[in-house]
């Protein structure tokens, strides 16, 4: 395993893992509050600890069974509130599969591209090395060279991975496959 991997799936399970935390701390407190609020009122069916939590497991994963439920305002006021935080957790914790999964394809795609060194000379590789090192020194010029040169190096990446066909006359470069060149009416596909 490399290390980009393993540093992604610690990254990933720190933020799983803060993520479980604050359902924990939700479900704890959501708990306590709402017995504190609900437990000696008249008509009140969370009467101790035991319902309280059950009711706001309940009510964080937004099932909902009914058959603990709060009937003061300020009860109602935390039913809203884990409500909403059970919902906001579902949402963090689809986002954080689906940016994994949909951030190693990426990864994996530019990595393939960058490792190329054929494109690439190392006084190119060095110069922008020393431009990127010394950020802080650059003058507007420098840093506008050193733009130039990294949107040059980004199309010849983008131009080495879709290249479909190039005239031979002119050096045109097509990312479909037509068969004669535009400019001089070479035949490109024979």
């Amino acid at each position: 395993m490399t290390s980009d991997r393993l540093f992604t799936l610690i990254k990933t399970k720190y933020n799983n893992i803060i993520i479980l935390g604050v359902l924990v701390l939700i479900i704890f407190f959501g708990g306590i509050a709402v017995y504190l609020v609900e437990h000696g009122q008249r008509g009140a069916n969370i009467t101790n600890l035991g319902d309280a939590f059950w009711w706001t497991i309940v009510t964080i994963t937004t099932v909902g069974y009914g058959d603990y439920f709060p009937v003061t305002i300020p009860g109602r006021i935390i039913a809203v509130l884990v409500m909403l935080s059970g919902i906001g957790i579902f949402a963090l914790l689809v986002s954080s599969f689906a940016q994994r999964r949909l951030q190693q394809p990426i990864e994996s795609r530019l990595k393939s591209k960058t490792q190329d060194s054929s494109l690439l000379t190392d006084e190119t590789k060095t110069t922008i090395k020393s431009k990127i090192e010394e950020i802080e020194k650059l003058t507007d010029e420098d840093f506008d060279t050193l733009i130039v040169m990294l949107k040059s190096l980004r199309r010849i990446l983008l131009e080495k991975s879709n290249i479909s066909s190039k005239c031979l006359r002119c050096n045109i470069v097509y990312h479909s496959k037509p068969k004669f060149c535009s400019n001089c009416g070479l035949v490109l596909n024979k």
